[in-house]
């Protein structure tokens, strides 16, 4: 009498038909419509399309390895989509802080969409010289965070002419000023003496 073993979580990855492309896909869907609900100043729910957009961009890459689905093509679109997911719903929080003639907001927009983009890309180039690059605050989850925080609580928190999503994104624009300096720093620290 033989009994058929339960098929494991790996096995049923494998057999889904769904590939981490479409995950990243879908995450990238999902964060355009974030900044379509946040130009429209809809916060709330630009704050949860983003949250969920940004937890498939984190399964995507699971999934990939979990699945045995993943293609070196693959990676790169996860890693190309995730710059872009955070730059438009930042584009779209400048474009309402211009709508709002908010300048200071505007520019730490604009600085949080340069120092973001620096951030990933100082470890990309540092890897590629052979250096580890993961130091500093404000790495790829962190940034999520202050942004779903600045979304969710957009409208509802504001104090005055301050409101959160403002916040959020000069605390942004500091922190990854702040990582990309000390990226460059750890790089100067490896690669000195080489």
């Amino acid at each position: 009498m033989s009994t058929a073993s339960k098929p494991t979580l790996r096995e049923r990855l494998i057999a889904a038909p769904i590939t981490p492309n479409q995950i990243s896909l879908t995450g990238f869907i999902l964060n355009v419509a974030a900044a379509g609900l946040l130009f429209e100043k809809l916060y709330f729910l630009a704050g949860l399309a983003f949250i969920v957009g940004s937890i498939m961009d984190t399964l995507d890459g699971r999934y990939s390895r979990m699945s045995g689905k993943g293609t070196r093509f693959g990676a790169f679109l996860d890693s190309t989509l995730d710059r872009v997911e955070e730059g438009i719903v930042l584009c779209a929080a400048g474009a309402r802080f211009a709508a709002e003639h908010n300048q200071v907001a505007v520019a730490a927009t604009v600085a949080a969409v340069l120092f973001s983009l620096m951030v990933s890309y100082t470890r990309a180039r540092a890897e590629a010289l052979g250096v580890e690059c993961k130091v500093g605050i404000a790495d790829r989850p962190v940034r999520v965070v202050i942004i779903a925080v600045g979304l969710v609580f957009g409208a509802g928190a504001s104090l005055g002419h301050f409101s959160l999503l403002a916040a959020s994104v000069y605390v942004l624009a500091g922190l990854t000023i702040i990582t990309t300096g000390q990226r460059i720093v750890h790089v100067y620290g490896q690669l000195k003496d080489g």
